[in-house]
């Protein structure tokens, strides 16, 4: 089982899983794909396991995504 990121401030997400993004709107999956890599707020985890991540995009836009564990980080 893949290791929880430490809870902390910033968290990094490593790639996202196959077809996440599928259903999604262009300008929500240009906005999720620009932070791959990037630290973003983590919040925290949800009932199920999931890491909670929020961001804001380049046009003022917020966003909460949530994803399993061994898709997230610790900033380095």
């Amino acid at each position: 089982m893949a290791k929880k990121a430490k809870v902390a401030k910033k968290a990094v997400v490593k790639m996202l899983p196959p077809g996440w993004l599928d259903d999604l709107p262009r300008e929500d999956q240009a906005a999720i794909t620009a932070i791959v890599g990037k630290p973003i707020s983590f919040l925290g985890y949800d009932q199920d396991g999931r890491a909670e991540l929020e961001f804001t995009d380049g046009q003022g836009t917020f966003h909460t995504i949530w994803l399993q564990p061994r898709f997230v980080e610790s900033p380095k």
